[in-house]
């Protein structure tokens, strides 16, 4: 992210209004476009380069070239340490990284077998992907890394088989209602787990606590810049950390409820027309242009809910914090995505 490259001059956050949902909308929406995907090594150090001439002050105002350098960056690198991505884990590629295993968990009259491996794979790519895009100021070890991961793991395929061997035996359901429950029983077993997922990737966070910076006002903010003085670090904060991380859950059951909801119920109604019975080599193509949809649609409604930058009242945080806080008596962290 921009934040991250040298230069003691900050960007404007965003060409949008981020205290707005929309404003953080259209936001988030640049943010996760695939299109950035495309860049080459040689545009991002060109974006890079553009950046931080405007951060050291030889670029005097934000051009369209300046915006789109800095959605170029901000979709590629990690705020907190300016290291690029991996692609596959950006919120760019999360909707086509997110297409398969959905597709598979979604498929109708899974095997248990089906069903296991395909929990396993989108538990693996939810650590992959909340590691990646998580708070880098404290660092989760390798030994619990491994343990959330099986714990996450243990989790979705719990709910998933448990609720897959009650549903056929709710008698009292009509069999048309029955299957409606069979197809949301992915949505149940991604949900909790999810959160746990983003919890249990996220736990030394809540232990050690993440950094929070004073709030500033424009004045102070131009000033330090003149000064050329870096924005510190007032310290560590469990309660920052904890907010961060527990909106981040909600944030990924916002996008995950249309996602693992609708493809579903959709295409229970649609494999009761006559077309796709005349065409059952139509149903996996049909499932995936729904999941893929809404997955464009639902992305960046569901991250917009929260701010990245949050600020809050410094009362909130630990006392250590009541007195350092900056403008209006708030502070601020990165919440991560």
């Amino acid at each position: 992210m921009s934040a991250s490259l040298p230069g003691s001059r900050d960007l404007p956050a965003s060409r949008y209004d981020l205290s707005t949902y929309w404003g953080r909308v259209k936001h988030t929406a640049d943010i996760s476009d695939p299109r950035t995907l495309f860049t080459s090594s040689s545009g991002l150090e060109q974006a890079k380069s553009l950046i931080t001439q405007y951060k050291q002050g030889k670029i005097e105002s934000m051009t369209p070239e300046l915006w789109s350098a800095k959605k170029i960056v901000d979709s590629t690198l990690h705020p907190d340490n300016g290291e690029p991505v991996f692609l596959p884990f950006r919120m760019s590629c999360f909707v086509f990284s997110n297409l398969i295993v959905t597709a598979g968990m979604l498929t109708p009259n899974l095997s248990t077998l089906g069903t296991v491996g395909w929990q396993i794979g989108n538990q693996s790519l939810n650590v992959a992907i909340n590691t990646s895009n998580a708070n880098k100021s404290t660092q989760l070890s390798t030994s619990k890394l491994i343990q959330s991961y099986f714990m996450a793991v243990g989790a979705s395929c719990g709910v998933a088989i448990g609720l897959n061997s009650i549903v056929p035996r709710l008698k009292s359901l009509s069999p048309a209602a029955r299957v409606t429950l069979g197809r949301l029983v992915p949505f149940a077993a991604v949900a909790s787990a999810g959160v746990l997922n983003v919890f249990l990737m996220r736990s030394e966070e809540i232990r050690q606590g993440i950094d929070v910076f004073p709030s500033e006002s424009e004045a102070t903010r131009f000033k330090r810049e003149a000064a050329e003085e870096p924005l510190q670090s007032l310290g560590k904060s469990k309660k920052a950390a904890t907010l961060a991380v527990g909106e981040t859950a909600v944030s990924r059951v916002l996008n995950a409820t249309p996602i693992m909801v609708l493809p579903p119920l959709i295409l229970v109604q649609l494999q009761r027309t006559a077309w796709l019975k005349a065409r059952p080599r139509m149903v996996l193509p049909v499932n995936l242009g729904l999941i893929l949809g809404t997955s464009l649609f639902a992305l960046p409604l569901a991250l917009a809910a929260f701010p990245q930058r949050q600020a809050v009242d410094a009362k909130t945080l630990e006392e250590e914090f009541w007195s350092k806080a900056g403008e209006d008596g708030k502070v601020e962290f990165n919440r991560g995505i």
